[in-house]
C-alpha cells in the first residue's frame, strides 16, 4: 500500500507493521513495545518526503524507484527510536542506503541493458542526443555503484543538498573529512567512468 494517496500521508496504522530492529552505522534502535509506531511519523512524513525522495531519486534516476525507497525508509523509521534531532540524517543516510543497495542489483542485470539505438542506421539527431543522455547517466551510476560504501553515500549525500556538517552528522564523520572524501569520491567515480568506456 502506498504512504501518500492523493498527496496525503497513509494512517498510522498502515506503518504499524512490527519488524526487526533497524541499524545505523552499527548501532540498533528498537521500538519500547512491538508493533507499535513512533508518534511523530506522521509529521516527520510530511515534512521530509520530497528530500527523502531527491536523495533516493538522485541515485536511482527515477522518481517512482525513488518513492518506492521512500516507503521502505519510513516504514523503517517507523520502527525506530532515533531522536528527533537526528531524523534528517538518519533519513538521507537510510535513502542513500536503500537506493544504492537498489542500484547495486540493478547493477548485476547491466550487461542485459545494452542500448538498441545502435542497431538504427537513420536516427533523428534528438532521440540520438537522447540515447547518448540516457547512457551517460546509466554508466555514471553503474560506476557510482563500484565505489567503496563510504565514499558513494558522502557524494550522494553532500550532491543531494546536504551542508558539510549534516553529512558528517549523518555519517559520523568529522566534519573536516567530508570535503576530503567527496573529492576522493569524485575523482574515484571519473577513474571508474574511464576504465569502463567503451572505446570509440
Amino acid at each position: 500500500m502506498d504512504l501518500v494517496q492523493h498527496g496525503r500521508a497513509a494512517p498510522a496504522a498502515v506503518l504499524a507493521a512490527p519488524g526487526a530492529p533497524v541499524a545505523r552505522d552499527g548501532r540498533e534502535r528498537r521500538v519500547a513495545a512491538e508493533g507499535r509506531v513512533r508518534a511523530d511519523l506522521d509529521v516527520i512524513f510530511r515534512r521530509e518526503y520530497r528530500r527523502v525522495v531527491s536523495v533516493a531519486a538522485r541515485v536511482l534516476g527515477s522518481r517512482d524507484q525513488a518513492e518506492d525507497v521512500a516507503q521502505e525508509v519510513f516504514l523503517a523509521l517507523g520502527r525506530t527510536t532515533v531522536p528527533e534531532g537526528e531524523v534528517r540524517g538518519w533519513l538521507s543516510v537510510a535513502a542513500a542506503h536503500t537506493a544504492l543497495n537498489l542500484l547495486r542489483a540493478k547493477r548485476r542485470r547491466a550487461s542485459r541493458e545494452e542500448t538498441v539505438a545502435a542497431a538504427e542506421h537513420t536516427v533523428v539527431s534528438d532521440v540520438a542526443d537522447a540515447v547518448v543522455s540516457r547512457d551517460e547517466r546509466r554508466r555514471v551510476r553503474v560506476a557510482l555503484a563500484r565505489l567503496p560504501r563510504k565514499q558513494a553515500l558522502t557524494l550522494v549525500l553532500r550532491h543531494s543538498g546536504l551542508s558539510y556538517a549534516e553529512v558528517a552528522t549523518a555519517l559520523d564523520m568529522s566534519p573536516g573529512s567530508v570535503g576530503t572524501t567527496v573529492r576522493r569520491a569524485e575523482s574515484a567515480l571519473r577513474k571508474e567512468l574511464n576504465r569502463h568506456a567503451t572505446p570509440e
